[in-house]
């Protein structure tokens, strides 16, 4: 039986929004206030760079609780023996990507609308991120903005942990939580600021606000 890792507060990589401080040190900081996921998503790397990014965030990240996961890139989550990999719809096939990393490590699907909620394999697939919830700059191709209701309708039906994403800020913590959600995503509201720590810990704080 694979473990989940805590999906509170998920942090996903945005190569160009943590320019000023780099992937690495954004991690550091991050991770420092709370974050409990980090996954590296880096659309036009190679696998070697990929690799090598990888690498150094694993060596920040001992010492933590935080888990890693990988993008979209069997390959690199295998090298790098990353605690998930995650994929989205239009990635590959789920019985694909587990047959390709093995019984063991966690695997994450991006899920949009409820239609597709329905065909989740809890047998194949560990845990769902969901959303857009709002429309985000980050991902100009996402699909349409589901709102706290999407989501909520979304959660009751599936058969794993949920993770919101899409355009959420600190003022979102309480109503992702109210939706039945296991955590939320977010990019720029960490990525994006000047103090990635601190950031981190507002959300950190208001998650444990929200669980009480």
């Amino acid at each position: 039986m694979r473990q989940m890792f805590d999906l509170s507060l998920y942090l996903v990589l945005d190569p160009d929004l943590c320019a000023p401080l780099g992937m690495v040190e954004t991690t550091r900081r991050a991770v420092a206030g709370g974050v409990s996921a980090v996954q590296l998503r880096h659309k036009y790397a190679s696998t070697e760079d990929f690799i090598a990014i990888g690498r150094d965030l694993k060596s920040v990240l001992t010492g933590s609780n935080a888990a890693l996961i990988i993008n979209d890139n069997v390959e690199a989550a295998q090298a790098l023996q990353a605690d998930a990999l995650h994929i989205g719809q239009g990635d590959m096939p789920v019985a694909q990507a587990r047959a390709q990393i093995g019984p063991d490590m966690i695997l994450g699907l991006s899920v949009e609308t409820p239609d597709l909620i329905r065909q989740v394999d809890a047998t194949i697939v560990d845990y769902i991120g969901v959303g857009p919830v709002f429309a985000t700059q980050t991902k100009p191709d996402h699909k349409p903005a589901i709102g706290f209701d999407g989501l909520a309708q979304i959660v009751a039906a599936s058969p794993v942990p949920c993770v919101a994403i899409g355009g959420l800020k600190r003022d979102h913590v309480a109503p992702v939580f109210k939706s039945g959600a296991d955590g939320l995503a977010v990019v720029s509201a960490i990525c994006g600021q000047p103090d990635p720590q601190a950031a981190a810990a507002d959300f950190s704080h208001s998650i444990k606000e929200a669980r009480l």
